[in-house]
């Protein structure tokens, strides 16, 4: 006998309690299947990607604006409301200040993700954040392109700006 999909989805990416109600209509029980509600939702797990992944070296350039930009196209999430997985092509554009990305640490930090319940909003912004606190970079802006699922495609666009002080 097979697993049912809920218990699989369970055991390999941590656990939650609203995917395993969300599939109890694949099983054929849809008395127990519950739209999404903000007070019961809860994430895969409870971790996220260590933003301490991020590696900079010093910019080459600090007297001059120029623009870096790096684009990933196999950034994988996981759907929080019904555990499928998420794709999406995420470009990081920044003009540094004194410090750049190390690319292999960016890749690792971005496939960290690959096993996380996050909304695509949630993803976008989390990534701007980790970056920015990381590079403290002139200007950033991350966007990510999300693949089409139930016929829609996605484009979330972050920028983060540093604190100016008074």
């Amino acid at each position: 006998p097979t697993k049912p999909l809920a218990r699989v989805f369970h055991g390999s990416l941590g656990g939650s309690a609203v995917c395993e109600r969300n599939f109890a209509h694949l099983r054929g029980d849809a008395r127990h299947f519950q739209p999404f509600s903000p007070a019961v939702f809860r994430p895969f797990s409870s971790r996220m990607p260590d933003p301490k992944i991020l590696e900079t070296f010093p910019n080459p350039a600090p007297q001059r604006d120029y623009l870096i930009e790096h684009t990933h196209h196999e950034f994988t999430s996981v759907c929080p409301m019904t555990g499928h997985p998420d794709f999406a092509n995420i470009t990081v554009r920044y003009v540094a200040n004194k410090t750049c990305v190390e690319l292999k640490s960016l890749k690792l930090y971005f496939h960290a993700y690959r096993n996380e319940g996050i909304f695509f909003e949630a993803a976008t912004n989390q990534i701007c954040d980790d970056l920015g606190r990381a590079l403290q970079p002139r200007e950033l802006t991350i966007i990510s392109d999300w693949k089409a699922r139930g016929g829609f495609t996605s484009r979330i666009t972050a920028s983060w700006t540093t604190k100016r002080k008074k």
